[in-house]
């Protein structure tokens, strides 16, 4: 996986420099082969060549590691979403988009790269920045949806926004939350889909 360092609490040092996309590609290799938790800054640093301290002039932690490689995967899965949801789509449309290619994301790299994935589960679990900026950025994906599904006339109007923004999200979470889709891998497209006709008739107008 390319990993470029993202601006975010923990890292140090220049935004753009050669060593710390080193450790963070080292820590990538080392996290998918031992897990995130067996791996600690030390065998970083030898498996580089360079001084556990030398590493903290870059991270100053383990976790701003992890951070910095949860980040482009979450990133990277958002990315796909924008992708798929394009332009000109119907706004129930863009809710199946919306759910299935997050859920089809987060399946493959569970299947692929089960230490990854792991570390994505223990950053929602531990409530990391990384992970509550996910959140957010899905939250506002599904509003953007519900907006121009309201200025079209395909949904009701009557519920308040943020309402109607939240209550799907609670029922949706458990296919878009790392830490809750593990439990619910079996028959997820034909949930998501039983879900998201139920979600349609709600917002008939």
């Amino acid at each position: 996986m390319n990993i470029k360092a993202s601006p975010h609490a923990g890292v140090r040092g220049p935004a753009d420099h050669s060593i710390r996309d080193q450790i963070l590609l080292a820590a990538d290799e080392h996290f998918s082969y031992y897990g995130y938790g067996k791996t600690t800054v030390s065998d970083l640093a030898k498996a580089i060549g360079f001084s556990k301290a030398y590493i903290y002039k870059f991270f100053d932690s383990k976790q701003a590691i992890g951070e910095a490689i949860c980040h482009k995967c979450l990133s990277s899965l958002l990315d796909k979403v924008r992708e798929a949801l394009g332009e000109g789509s119907a706004a129930a449309d863009g809710l199946r988009i919306l759910f299935t290619t997050i859920a089809a994301g987060s399946t493959d790299l569970f299947f692929s790269d089960r230490r990854l994935y792991d570390i994505v589960i223990y950053s929602t679990g531990e409530k990391w920045p990384s992970s509550q900026e996910y959140e957010r950025q899905v939250r506002e994906l599904l509003k953007n949806i519900l907006r121009q599904g309201r200025e079209t006339g395909e949904f009701e109007t009557r519920t308040p926004l943020d309402d109607q923004c939240r209550s799907i999200f609670l029922a949706m979470e458990s296919f878009v939350n790392p830490l809750l889709l593990q439990h619910k891998l079996d028959g997820i497209p034909a949930a998501i889909d039983d879900l998201i006709k139920l979600v349609l008739r709600s917002l008939t107008p």
